[in-house]
Parts: structure tokens; C-alpha cells; sequence
């Protein structure tokens, strides 16, 4: 009897063994994918910090208080671009991505403000946006007018100028009414100037500068030897801001184009491109976009 209890550790033991093998053989499969997961986890994380070590100019991270003030573009121009794309990943409707990005608007141009931005201007609405969807336009142009009427008191209260430029002969006549009301009661405002690019494109905005000129000159208001850059500026529909050419152009999204906005005035505007879609470019993609625009040495044409 000794003898036997003595050997069961050794049976135990033998009968373990093709146990173990049996269950590695089972289990090894399901384990497999976890293990995959691990491993693609520790190579992001790898190269995550790689990356970090060979950072560039899209990667680079500043705080708001190492961006230089003196240095702030004084026209910071924005395509709101990615409203609709941002709403069918969340899920929802396409017009509650545009009142998501009307509502980041309002942010971003206020941290322009207290950044000390004079002007900020924003391709709202494009010539090219009448061919959209009927109900998707008329929810623009009713979003539109509740944005500004709305908003009104506040714009008053924080001393910014409105200005909408554009065609504006499509305009509904509900909104066209809010627009000369809002102009008229923030157009005594200087330090702070939001501009809402609405039926806007930029070659309306040179014909339109060609036509007044014409018109001018068949008044006898101007002559030929008057016509120069400085003339054709002062026509377009930007010369409401003291500072009609962008420093800086933004848009989101990763598109990479400027899709018919401010032709003359962007000729030699910095560029940023965001990934991001608008309703998701927030303070730290703004301080990135600026911390880049800081860096660069613009030259306006002149070598170096």
C-alpha cells in the first residue's frame, strides 16, 4: 500500500503529459489571434515612437504660449470642409454635421480674436454648392440665417464686425434681410472681423471687379493708365477688411485645393491642409496650423 502512494506522483505526472500537449493543441488556435493583436499593438507603439523621434513639420506639437504673437498672421482664411463626411461617420443627419460646423466656426474665430487675428474669413457656401440637393441647400441657407440672427447679441457684446460677401442674387430674401441687418449693426467694430464667404467664387469676384471697372471708366471715373493691382484689389469684394490678402489659408478635411476661393488674394497666402474634418479641428489643430505658418520664412516672390 506504501509502495503504491508512493508512485502516484509519477502516474499523476505521465497522465498530465498527453493532457498538456492535448490542450495546447486545443487551446493554441484560439489563442493565436490574441497574440497576433499583441504583437500588431507593441509594432504601433514601436512605431509610434519612431515617429515621434523623426517628427516633422505635421507632427510637430507646440503649446499655445511657445507660438509667437508678434509673428500671428493678421488674415487667417478657412474651407470649412468635411461637414457631411464628419455626420454619416457619427451617424447622423447631414444637417446636423453643418450645425456642428457652424458651431465650430464660432470657436475658431474667437480663438483667432483672442490670439490677436484681425480677420478671419470663411468659405460658408461656394457658387458650386446651388447644385447640391434642394433640401440639403434650403437646410444651409435656414442654418445660415438662424447662425447670424442668432448670434447677433454675442457678436455685439464681443465687438466683431460681420461681413458676408458673395453674388447673393440666389440668396433667399429672409436671409438677405438678416445679412444688411447684422453688417449694419457690427460695421462700427475695427480690432475683430469675421467675413462669411456666402454664393461666393472667386472668379465672380474678378468679373465682378472687371464689370465695376468698366463701368468706371466708361463713366469717366477712371482711366486706362489708372488700372494696376492696386485698383483691381480695392474692386474685389474683399477690399471690407484692411487686410484683403490671407496670410494664411486653412482647410480641412485632407483635401489639398482651393476650389475657387479668393484667386487674386491667395496668390501668395501660406497653405495648411488638415486631415481632420471640420467639426474635429479644435484649438490644438488651429495652434498646429499656426505654429507651422510660424516657421516658414515667406519670401512674397523674392529669392532668397
Amino acid at each position: 500500500m506504501l509502495s503504491l502512494l508512493s508512485s502516484l506522483p509519477s502516474l499523476l505526472f505521465l497522465f498530465s503529459v498527453p493532457c498538456l500537449f492535448m490542450t495546447s493543441y486545443v487551446c493554441f488556435p484560439l489563442l493565436l489571434p490574441k497574440l497576433l493583436g499583441l504583437i500588431r499593438i507593441k509594432a504601433a507603439r514601436n512605431d509610434h515612437g519612431d515617429n515621434e523621434e523623426r517628427c516633422d513639420e505635421r507632427t510637430y506639437v507646440v503649446r499655445e504660449e511657445e507660438l509667437q504673437r508678434e509673428r500671428m498672421p493678421s488674415h487667417v482664411a478657412l474651407i470649412l470642409d468635411g461637414n457631411r463626411r464628419w455626420a454619416k461617420r457619427a451617424g447622423l443627419l447631414t444637417s446636423q454635421g453643418h450645425e456642428a460646423g457652424a458651431k465650430r466656426l464660432t470657436e475658431i474665430a474667437e480663438l483667432c480674436f483672442e490670439m490677436g487675428i484681425h480677420t478671419v474669413s470663411a468659405f460658408a457656401f461656394s457658387t458650386e454648392n446651388w447644385g447640391r440637393d434642394k433640401v440639403e441647400v434650403n437646410c444651409l441657407m435656414s442654418l445660415l440665417q438662424h447662425y447670424l440672427s442668432s448670434n447677433i447679441n454675442d457678436f455685439q457684446r464681443k465687438e466683431i464686425r460681420i461681413s458676408v460677401i458673395g453674388n447673393k442674387t440666389k440668396i433667399p430674401k429672409s436671409l438677405i434681410q438678416v445679412i444688411n441687418e447684422i453688417e449694419e449693426a457690427t460695421k462700427g467694430y475695427k480690432n475683430k472681423h469675421l467675413i462669411l464667404a456666402i454664393d461666393y467664387s472667386g472668379r465672380f469676384d474678378l468679373t465682378h471687379a472687371c464689370k465695376s471697372i468698366v463701368k468706371k471708366s466708361k463713366e469717366g471715373l477712371i482711366r486706362e493708365e489708372d488700372v494696376d493691382e492696386t485698383l483691381i484689389q480695392r474692386e474685389l469684394l474683399t477690399s471690407c477688411t484692411d487686410f484683403p490678402s490671407p496670410d494664411l489659408l486653412i482647410r480641412t478635411s485632407g483635401e489639398q485645393r482651393i476650389s475657387n476661393f479668393f484667386l487674386w488674394q491667395l496668390a501668395y497666402t501660406e497653405l495648411f491642409f488638415s486631415p481632420v474634418l471640420w467639426p474635429d479641428f479644435d484649438k490644438g489643430k488651429l495652434i498646429e496650423a499656426l505654429a507651422s505658418y510660424q516657421r516658414r520664412e515667406r519670401r512674397f516672390g523674392v529669392q532668397a
